[in-house]
């Protein structure tokens, strides 16, 4: 006869194998799901390149850039029932020397990047606890909730308010952006502490689906592995300005 403690580790064993092979495939499930069907667009809006601190911590004064650019994007094809959430960044390329003749390879910097969750999970532990709340009857959830601690009072107009913000946030897709004229989180600085007159530069949509079980799928031209299908995203070809603040705006940008 086996004791308790066998029979608990062969439960335990029997377990982590289903486990093991239930993520498995889920994993795999994702190759079923297409992503050639994303599409993103990105168009420089304006750019000026001025000298000082870029930061707080700085050291040094430099040049540095400061951009301003439109994006269009719909990533809704990214998501599927693996995916927790997807993180979406642009990202500019220029050349690494201000010497157009030197052959260098070129520095790229990430301008701006955000976090956007998926759509909530009918079995989600917060969506279970809601319905099973709405079936309770009333005199335990306000039992419940008066045992808790008191929250303020507030007025119809802030609840209705928060309902409708509620509905809106309910009603965007996820993955599908509209920017207009946003402004880069992080500046431009290069180790040179020079930027002005730099050519070339273009601006890229990047992208990293995160699932809940299962490898990371990174944007085309990325060069990491796994990628998704479709190619990369790219802005038309600009110079960052002289270091006189002047802005370069839309198509006049192009050189």
């Amino acid at each position: 006869m086996h004791s308790s403690l066998n029979r608990a580790q062969a439960v335990f064993g029997f377990f982590t194998t289903v486990a093991l092979v239930v993520a498995g495939l889920a994993a795999l499930s994702v190759l079923l799901f297409p992503t050639d069907a994303a599409t993103a667009s990105v168009q420089l809006k304006n750019v000026q390149v001025s000298k000082g601190r870029p930061h707080y911590y700085s050291t040094k004064r430099e040049e540095y850039a400061q951009i301003r650019f439109d994006l269009d994007a719909d990533l809704s094809p990214l998501y599927n029932w693996n995916t927790k959430q997807l993180f979406v960044y642009v990202y500019a390329s220029y050349s690494s020397s201000d010497n157009p003749n030197t052959q260098l390879r070129d520095s790229e910097a990430v301008i701006w990047d955000a976090i956007i969750p998926a759509s909530p999970s009918p079995y989600s532990w917060d969506t279970l606890k809601e319905k099973v709340t709405t079936l309770l009857p009333a005199s335990l959830t306000s039992s419940s909730s008066s045992s808790g601690k008191r929250t303020p009072k507030r007025s119809t107009k802030a609840g209705a308010s928060s309902k409708n913000k509620n509905k809106k946030a309910e009603s965007q897709t996820p993955g599908v952006l509209r920017l207009r004229g946003q402004k880069a989180k992080y500046q431009i600085s290069d180790i040179t502490g020079r930027l002005a007159e730099r050519q070339n530069v273009t601006l890229s949509v990047g992208w990293n689906v995160q699932p809940w079980v299962g490898a990371l799928w990174w944007s085309p031209g990325s060069g990491a592995i796994p990628r998704t299908e479709g190619q990369v995203v790219r802005s038309e070809a600009f110079e960052f300005p002289a270091l006189k603040g002047k802005k370069v705006e839309g198509k006049e940008s192009t050189q």
